[in-house]
């Protein structure tokens, strides 16, 4: 089975300026690996540093050292290292990323900020609207706010939007941060059947979820994190 994100020996921490340059250690010794078709949770209390790594891993933290090896169109990119635009490429292509909140553009509406990325691969505006229509059904966001801009919509109404733009695309491997924390359980039974979906497709998928239900429904094998924690080494 192809292993197309592997982590390895990945460290992290931040510097507090305005604490004279003090060092703030999050994760160390970050190793693991995600196989085409499977769902690996990471697991761990809050704070532990999940959300850093899913934000290492998509370029937009940088790492301290280790290397985080995705590939893309044949090649093998470590991200870790790798020039912004080969990152931005990788993203169009190969990686998909769910926050746990919807970055909304003023004035455009929430179906065409579902459909923009299927826009940038090249795909004709039209087949775009209607494949980001079909997710907007069936997450349940009502049609009458198809042609709103998301601004305004309720947190669980803009989370709809920000999976259905997530899992809208072919990404070889997508990371999920926290999709279903805003959703109602019909909802989550939704996003859930979506992810099985992507799995039966071959992605390879990396989330936090923490709705046990949910997390237990989609994990092939939960990650402790805190595993990772250089403050509990120190300890």
């Amino acid at each position: 089975m192809p292993t197309p994100l592997i982590v390895s020996e990945v460290a992290k921490s931040f510097t507090m300026h305005l604490r004279g340059g003090l060092k703030l250690p999050v994760v160390a010794n970050v190793s693991f690996s995600v196989a085409s078709g499977e769902c690996v949770v990471l697991g761990g209390p809050s704070g532990i540093g999940k959300s850093s790594i899913l934000k290492m891993l998509y370029g937009n933290y940088a790492v301290d050292s280790g290397q985080i090896l995705i590939t893309h169109a044949d090649k093998t990119i470590d991200i870790a290292s790798a020039d912004p635009r080969v990152v931005l490429d990788v993203r169009r292509s190969a990686l998909g990323y769910v926050s746990q909140f919807l970055r909304t553009v003023p004035r455009v509406s929430a179906l065409d900020v579902v459909a923009e990325p299927l826009v940038a691969r090249g795909v004709a505006a039209e087949e775009a609207r209607e494949r980001a229509a079909d997710l907007l059904a069936r997450l349940n966001l009502p049609r009458d706010l198809w042609q709103l801009p998301p601004a305004t919509f309720s947190g669980g109404e803009q989370q709809r939007v920000n999976i259905a733009r997530g899992f809208i695309t072919d990404h070889a491997i997508l990371l999920l941060d926290e999709p279903t924390a805003s959703l109602d359980a019909a909802n989550r039974k939704v996003v859930v059947s979506m992810i099985e979906a992507k799995k039966a497709a071959g992605v390879a998928l990396l989330g936090i979820f923490h709705d046990e239900e949910v997390r237990e429904a989609v994990a092939d094998r939960i990650l402790d994190v805190t595993a990772f924690s250089p403050r509990k080494a120190a300890a």
